[in-house]
């Protein structure tokens, strides 16, 4: 057998087969391109990060113990002596004279003189105690004189702008702080003073309870924006009951009605007593007063609702059921 049997010997490289027709190559070169290879589908989109929760911005631990230990000696302080009550009173007042007089030097340069107003603090909250308002008012007096001459042994540069923050501190802390000694000094002065401090404490932790749970439109922006309207709701929702609960209850004569206005008026009160501490506190750019309370800041962090609900409790517990 020949090799011309086959037909023609094919090229080095190809392999024979049928013939095709020119016409046809055009058809073939025209057909689409095959699909692409399968892709992978796309991964799943991330699911969203689940929203912040809230936080209170302090240590809540710390706060709490530091809270529980406070409660427990100011109250060991009131039902077992008077006097000893008495002296706590005057160390709040001294550690916060001396918390806010710092801040107002090293903020804005301010020398009110801390040594004056310790000594009249003093004076004025026992004065408060052993002779009522008209001590008070009299050692308030002495004091804001001692302050004007202490003053002069400086400079008489900024002297006016100094001894105003001095009379202005010696009436914002220990002057406010009397009416507290003022309610002890009663019959039963322990009982109006736990009623005063109880409520202020539950305005405090309703306005921080519900403003934290349901607060949304801010009651002072400008000043304290975590306030908010709820919160305030709040505070006076959970005063106006305890103060109902403690009236009728606690206070010889007392009556549910007449616990109802103290609790809503300590609980203004105390609002418009935080909101005063946090324009002074914005004023000098500073978030707290001191740092001796851990989870609470200072002594004057802690203060800010007492004092201006003490004379507010004083005067309708007065009002309500005598001087006793």
């Amino acid at each position: 057998m020949n090799h011309s049997s086959w037909g023609a010997s094919p090229r080095a490289g190809r392999t024979a087969g049928p013939a095709v027709e020119p016409g046809a190559r055009r058809k073939i070169s025209a057909m689409p391109p095959p699909p692409p290879a399968h892709e992978p589908p796309p991964a799943p989109a991330a699911p969203p990060p689940a929203p912040a929760k809230k936080s209170a911005g302090r240590d809540l631990r710390a706060a709490i113990g530091v809270g529980v230990g406070l409660g427990v000696v100011i109250l060991a302080a009131l039902f077992i002596v008077k006097a000893v009550f008495v002296g706590v009173v005057v160390v709040a007042v001294v550690v916060g004279l001396w918390e806010l007089t710092s801040r107002l030097a090293e903020r804005k340069g301010i020398r009110a003189p801390l040594a004056p107003l310790a000594l009249g603090g003093t004076a004025m909250v026992i004065a408060g105690y052993t002779s009522g308002a008209q001590g008070a008012w009299i050692a308030m007096g002495l004091t804001a004189l001692a302050v004007l001459v202490w003053r002069m042994a400086q400079p008489p540069h900024d002297y006016l702008r100094d001894v105003t923050a001095g009379v202005f501190a010696a009436f914002y802390v220990p002057f406010l702080a009397t009416f507290v000694v003022m309610m002890l000094a009663a019959d039963d002065g322990p009982r109006r003073v736990l009623v005063f401090l109880v409520l202020t404490v539950v305005s405090d932790t309703g306005a921080y309870a519900v403003g934290w749970r349901f607060g949304k439109h801010r009651l002072a922006p400008r000043i304290s924006p975590g306030k908010t309207r709820e919160g305030l709701i709040g505070a006076i929702t959970f005063a106006m009951v305890a103060g109902a609960l403690l009236l009728q209850y606690t206070i010889d004569d007392g009556h549910w009605w007449q616990g109802l206005l103290l609790g809503l008026a300590v609980a203004a009160s105390a609002t418009l007593g935080d909101l005063g501490e946090s324009m002074i506190k914005r004023d000098l750019g500073i978030k707290d007063m001191g740092t001796l309370l851990p989870g609470h800041g200072g002594i004057m962090d802690r203060l800010d609702s007492l004092l201006p609900t003490a004379p507010i409790a004083w005067l309708l517990l007065v009002a309500f059921v005598g001087q006793g």
